[in-house]
């Protein structure tokens, strides 16, 4: 009897052994848990920016007067001496009040791997080239001032016409001083910036910028006319 005891403790040993190597040799030979691969933003990012298409990111109204002063003016010489003054009662004069808008906007359609540069966790999306629209000009009719002599004709319709192009000219030379294009490059990192959040960067880390400073006459070239 005390053989068959000793026996039995003795296989309840060996079992418990075998059960315990099972479980170590189980725990020890349970699958990794899974990487998990980083995903490339890039291409989802070029896909979401070009839908954007034609991005309007500034708008200016630009009020203006064109002035013009006609005064007729008697020109010569007389005895080997020059003479020039001006002819009384020969002035014509015009003010002119102008209203005009221009837009500022990017074409995102052609935008590309090439507009984005990474440097690790840094992100830099390079703009294109922005454009500025001139979408109206009209003259303010009620408030043109005009003085005639009487010994003058009136302004001609083709004169109007001619200074309305003058003034147009006059604003079009004035945008590189009005800042719209920093305007346009705020306006477009609004809508780039939180899109980028959104793919994991961290607004410290993104940076939006044309890929140049442009000159007064880089944006003369930019300037297009939708009239």
């Amino acid at each position: 009897m005390r053989k068959y005891v000793l026996f039995t403790c003795a296989v309840l040993v060996v079992l418990g052994l075998l059960f315990c190597h099972s479980r170590i040799v189980h725990e020890d030979t349970e699958a990794p848990a899974p990487v998990v691969q980083g995903i490339d933003t890039v291409p989802m990012l070029v896909t979401q920016v070009q839908q954007c298409a034609k991005l309007y990111t500034a708008e200016y109204r630009v009020h203006k007067i064109i002035t013009h002063d006609d005064v007729v003016r008697l020109k010569g010489t007389v005895l080997q001496r020059d003479f020039n003054f001006k002819v009384p009662l020969g002035d014509r004069k015009i003010a002119i009040p102008m209203d005009a808008k221009l837009k500022a906007y990017i074409d995102f359609s052609q935008f590309s791997e090439r507009n984005i540069e990474r440097q690790g966790d840094r992100i830099t999306i390079l703009l294109p080239d922005p454009k500025v629209t001139m979408t109206s000009s009209k003259i303010d009719q009620k408030n043109v001032r005009q003085y005639v002599a009487l010994t003058r004709a009136n302004f001609s319709d083709a004169e109007l016409a001619n200074y309305q192009q003058q003034g147009r000219a006059a604003i079009i030379a004035d945008i590189p001083r009005l800042g719209i294009l920093e305007t346009a490059q705020a306006n477009a990192a609004k809508v780039l910036v939180p899109m980028l959040k959104e793919m994991g960067y961290e607004e410290k880390n993104i940076t939006v910028a044309f890929r140049k400073q442009y000159s007064a006459n880089d944006i003369l070239q930019l300037i297009r006319s939708e009239e």
